[in-house]
């Protein structure tokens, strides 16, 4: 069941979902390994690095009406020796560096914001 449900929010990604994702994907922060829509537990979290052991949550508005649920599901995450970190979409949206900034913090990475594009070598050609 969860398999299915994580595929379905996978392929129909809210458009905080999607921005983050991008920054994310391919190990552009900090070279860590990020997953989305994963599995734990009977929970599906938006974005894991089950490296460091971060959980990342985008939330929409509805989120305002279940706190105690989310709340429920953070104290289980924590139990399984889980960080949460929650933003709002329009966080996520309008302020993107300060979240990935945030992330970087929870990771007690140095900041990695925007990495060399692959391939560039260091050196100079004359």
């Amino acid at each position: 069941m969860n398999k299915i449900k994580a595929r379905e929010l996978r392929n129909n990604p809210t458009d905080a979902e999607r921005t983050l994702w991008r920054r994310l994907r391919l190990r552009q922060l900090a070279g860590l390994k990020f997953r989305r829509q994963q599995s734990i537990g009977n929970y599906i979290v938006d974005f894991v690095c089950l490296d460091k052991r971060l959980i990342v949550e985008v939330d929409g508005g509805h989120h305002a009406q279940q706190a105690c649920r989310d709340s429920i599901r953070d104290s289980w995450l924590r139990t399984q020796k889980f960080k949460v970190l929650r933003f709002w979409d329009n966080e996520m949206l309008n302020e993107t560096d300060a979240v990935l900034q945030a992330i970087l913090n929870a990771l007690d990475c140095p900041s990695h914001l925007n990495p060399p594009p692959q391939g560039e070598r260091s050196e100079k050609r004359e």
